[in-house]
């Protein structure tokens, strides 16, 4: 009988130690660390340091004086950028070459041009009325005329991408309609 409740232990022990290990090695295996779960709240305030952007090239001294709903938007923008490139780079796995319509290449110049430039004369705009230490109402009224310039630009583009995402979409469900048409036509 203790030779049975021995077996059963040492076989409880070890079925407990390989699932344990394979479950580490699954979780290694697709590039996690089991047990390790870190919560960010989308809400949080951002931090310089810790934006990491994926498509725009920014210069993170431009963006100290931005507040922090613009960070939150420049970073929503960024990931827009970011899904606009992926679909544009599987155009070719597709076999279809990408056309570059007037929009998307307005949208492209406001993005790498028009944008970092506003964003340098923003900070300078603000770094001035730092430096000069005036409690002027026209310098007052300058940042904040700036201040609602640069949210401006910031709407029109993220409207911008916006609309150039849904256009994506709808090419590609029409796509996918043509290509259920085409295969029902072909059913009987």
């Amino acid at each position: 009988m203790s030779i049975l409740i021995g077996v059963g232990v040492v076989s409880t022990m070890t079925v407990l130690y390989l699932g344990r290990k394979g479950w580490h090695a699954f979780h290694q295996a697709v590039g996690i660390t089991p047990g390790v779960l870190v919560y960010q709240d989308a809400k949080a305030p951002l931090s310089l340091s810790h934006i990491k952007w994926q498509q725009l090239n920014l210069n993170k001294k431009h963006l100290k004086n931005l507040s922090d709903n613009q960070l939150h938007q420049l970073q929503r923008i960024d990931e827009k950028v970011n899904s606009y490139q992926a679909y544009q780079k599987a155009l070719p796995d597709q076999s279809k070459t990408p056309a570059v319509t007037e929009q998307q290449f307005v949208l492209h110049k406001m993005l790498h041009t028009r944008l970092p430039e506003m964003l340098a004369s923003y900070y300078h705009l603000t770094n001035i009325n730092i430096n000069a230490n005036h409690v002027n109402e026209a310098k007052d009224g300058e940042k904040s005329e700036a201040n609602e310039l640069l949210q401006k630009v910031l709407n029109n583009i993220e409207q911008r991408l916006d609309k150039l995402l849904a256009q994506m979409e709808a090419q590609q469900l029409q796509q996918l309609r043509v290509m259920d048409s085409y295969i029902e036509s072909h059913d009987s």
